[in-house]
């Protein structure tokens, strides 16, 4: 969700306005300096044409696919946000502690289903947290989460201290996109609260159990919600502009 506050603009590439350093985005997001050297090459190669947005939602497809995960046709012609929302960032997006009702209802304000939350959190199948994230969870959820994994990570991360410590958010396989995250809830053993209030006697409990067992199923309302997800506001026809430098506004 993180590129989608303001739609599909690429408004989270900007080293202005403050969205990248926004509470839920602070030390969590990487991976600038690819979209860098992609945005370099295709400027080399046809200047002015395509977005930085394109790019970052091409990256997410062909990513996912390299991990072993589906693939999608992403539609093109986004064009690029001028402005980043600090305060947006900080209002709109979920933090690691939120509540199942929160979940819902801010996925909902960007026009997203349940289904479609479930499905795209699966992509923490992949990816780490720093401590900080998930410290509240290993000392203070236990009434919800395993404790011989509670005690693995207590061991890296502290009650206090050592926030910078990165643990996969996937500790079965944490570099391939896979249903491993959905098992990993019906164990008890998301990392995060948020994640691990999606199986936790409320109302995507069924659905967690079908995207377990059923990989087919996870990949098809996955990409499903990518495509929805991609096609939030985008900026088009002369709003906008191309961006040069996906950090920069042009001059």
């Amino acid at each position: 969700m993180h590129d989608v506050l303001q739609g599909c603009d690429g408004s989270i590439l900007l080293d202005a306005g403050g969205e990248k350093s926004a509470g839920p985005n602070a030390n969590s997001l990487h991976g600038f300096d690819v979209i860098d050297t992609i945005k370099a090459s295709v400027e080399a190669a046809c200047p002015g044409v395509v977005s930085c947005a394109d790019i970052l939602a091409l990256a997410a497809r062909d990513g996912t696919f390299l991990l072993r995960g589906p693939t999608w046709k992403v539609p093109l012609g986004r064009r690029d946000s001028t402005t980043a929302n600090q305060s947006l960032a900080n209002a709109n997006l979920p933090s690691s502690g939120a509540s199942l009702a929160t979940l819902v209802s801010t996925f909902a304000s960007q026009g997203l289903s349940p289904t479609d939350m479930t499905a795209l959190s699966g992509a923490h199948t992949i990816g780490q947290a720093r401590c900080s994230t998930f410290r509240d969870r290993i000392y203070n959820d236990a009434a919800n989460m395993d404790t011989s994994f509670a005690a693995q990570q207590r061991k890296a991360c502290p009650q206090s201290g050592n926030d910078g410590h990165l643990a996969p958010m996937d500790v079965q396989t944490p570099r391939e996109f896979d249903t491993a995250y959905y098992d990993n809830l019906m164990a008890r053993r998301g990392l995060l609260h948020s994640d691990q209030e999606l199986f936790n006697g409320g109302s995507q409990d069924a659905l967690v159990r079908q995207y377990s067992a059923s990989p087919a199923l996870f990949r098809a309302d996955f990409v499903k919600a990518m495509v929805r997800m991609g096609n939030i506001n985008p900026l088009t026809g002369t709003a906008g502009q191309i961006r040069k430098n996906c950090r920069l506004v042009n001059s």
